[in-house]
């Protein structure tokens, strides 16, 4: 009989043996909730991967519009350039004008001498006593010097300038170019009726400028941005009709595609 019961005792006493044997891990009576947690894990990494593909879409967004920005500031350059070079021509022809009237005018002394030099300082004096009249050379050291604070990133004193152009030159042959830049720095900071207001501008004051197709671009995507899908697709259409041969146009088309 106490053979029977030893037994039995080692029997009953076998479970907390094998539950000495057992190592001891922290956090080993959560296995249940581990398993949850690794499952509920899984799930947070596939919405985290669709967040991620969320913010590349947004990334390839936003460097859309730097390029679109980088472009029109390129195109920018060129024309200034090829401006600078007419410039550089016209003072040519108007220095070679004055000599040539020098060696066939009669020697007058100093006396002759003094009217040049007043007709040369006249503009600028003029310039500083009235700002209302057209002054080329003001006006581009102006338009300039905002383009300057767009190059610069500085986009709240860049608005501030180009107005401030514009209200001073609003005939001026900056003044299509200032009119749309406007538009644009308005762009990157997210203000989208006062940046449709602007590029509208360029379109109804500044008929066939060559900024025309780039502002009518613009204004189709503001206009998109802000729901008007009608309206995108009539101005994106006008664009590809009118210039169908510009960047303008290949962009209206993409845009028209992803309405459609």
């Amino acid at each position: 009989m106490k053979g029977y019961r030893g037994v039995l005792v080692a029997f009953a006493l076998s479970p907390l043996a094998a539950m000495a044997q057992v190592p001891v891990m922290e956090g080993s009576s959560n296995n249940g909730s581990n398993a949850v947690y690794q499952g509920s894990s899984v799930t947070q990494q596939t919405q985290a991967g669709l967040s991620s593909e969320g913010q590349l879409f947004q990334q390839l967004y936003q460097l859309q519009q730097e390029v679109t920005l980088l472009r029109g500031m390129l195109e920018e350059q060129s024309y200034k350039i090829k401006q600078m070079e007419q410039d550089q021509l016209d003072r040519y022809k108007d220095i070679d004008s004055r000599l040539s009237g020098m060696n066939t005018a009669p020697a007058s002394g100093s006396s002759g001498a003094s009217p040049d030099v007043a007709d040369t300082q006249q503009p600028a004096a003029n310039a500083g006593a009235s700002a209302a009249p057209p002054d080329p050379e003001r006006e581009k050291l102006m338009y300039d010097a905002s383009f300057d604070l767009v190059k610069a990133r500085d986009f709240e004193k860049a608005a501030q300038a180009f107005t401030a152009f514009l209200r001073r030159y609003p005939d001026s042959q900056y003044a299509g170019n200032a009119q749309y830049w406007l538009g644009e720095v308005y762009l990157v900071q997210s203000d989208l009726e006062s940046a449709g207001r602007a590029f509208a501008q360029v379109i109804s004051r500044y008929p066939d400028h060559r900024k025309e197709s780039d502002a009518m671009y613009k204004l189709g995507d503001v206009e998109r941005r802000l729901g008007r899908d009608d309206k995108a697709r009539e101005l994106f259409q006008q664009v590809i009709s009118k210039y169908p041969d510009s960047s303008a146009a290949q962009l209206a088309g993409r845009e028209l595609s992803s309405l459609n």
